[in-house]
């Protein structure tokens, strides 16, 4: 699995069709973990937040309803991004899974190359750095399909952690982010790291920046932000 994967969480019980699923994310360049109930897809979410889930209507011991209901009303799930998967094509069901706390709903049978539009255009309005190819800052050019990133038309190498940071931070400029969040939003709320590890790669990439490290500011006694334009 390449390190930079985003991660997909498919709640299905049917193992036909999380299998095409599967196949259908891998192919986009996504990873992802099957549940095959909703109690699985708890453990799932306990384990590792996904950056997406596609979640099926009908499961065999809580409907996908009612967990979806259940994430929503818990802190740590309650803005996942969600993709209701069913059978249920009328208009009241929609609405019902909707107003349940899903963000978009897809229709069995689906088109996997609509449902991969419809995976990447979630992502573009709830994680911007991952639903877009390329984002760009200033002198800074970054192509997430490549993994690549640009300083002035001149390529810079990145480790894993430096991209991820800067991917972030480019995806919200001028936004003042704590240590605690960039762990959270960064490297994911299942990563036990000290918050000050968070400056040694503040650091890092600023080094690796170049003539763009001083987009890179620190807001004393808060945390990082990137500025739209380099320090003074």
């Amino acid at each position: 699995m390449s390190k930079y994967q985003t991660h997909i969480l498919i709640v299905e019980d049917e193992p036909g069709i999380a299998e095409l699923l599967r196949f259908t994310l891998d192919d986009a360049g996504f990873s992802c973990e099957i549940a095959y109930s909703a109690a699985e897809a708890r453990q799932a979410i306990v384990d590792v937040l996904p950056k997406a889930v596609l979640l099926d209507w009908m499961l065999p011991d809580t409907s996908g309803l009612a967990l979806l209901q259940e994430w929503r009303g818990q802190l740590r799930s309650a803005t996942l991004p969600v993709i209701m998967l069913t059978a249920k094509g009328m208009d009241e069901d929609k609405v019902r899974g909707l107003n349940a706390g899903a963000d978009d709903y897809v229709t069995k049978p689906f088109s996997p190359k609509e449902l991969i539009a419809r995976i990447q255009a979630l992502l573009r309005r709830k994680i911007p750095e991952l639903g877009q190819s390329l984002l760009t800052h200033g002198l800074i050019r970054i192509d997430t399909d490549r993994y690549q990133v640009t300083v002035d038309n001149q390529e810079v190498e990145l480790d894993q952690a430096e991209f991820k940071l800067l991917r972030f931070l480019v995806a919200h400029p001028d936004r003042i982010f704590s240590r605690a969040q960039l762990l959270d939003k960064v490297w994911g709320d299942h990563t036990f790291i000290e918050e000050r590890t968070v400056d040694v790669h503040i650091m890092r990439l600023r080094k690796s920046l170049g003539a763009a490290a001083d987009y890179v500011k620190t807001v004393r006694g808060v945390g990082y932000k990137l500025n739209a334009e380099p320090a003074a």
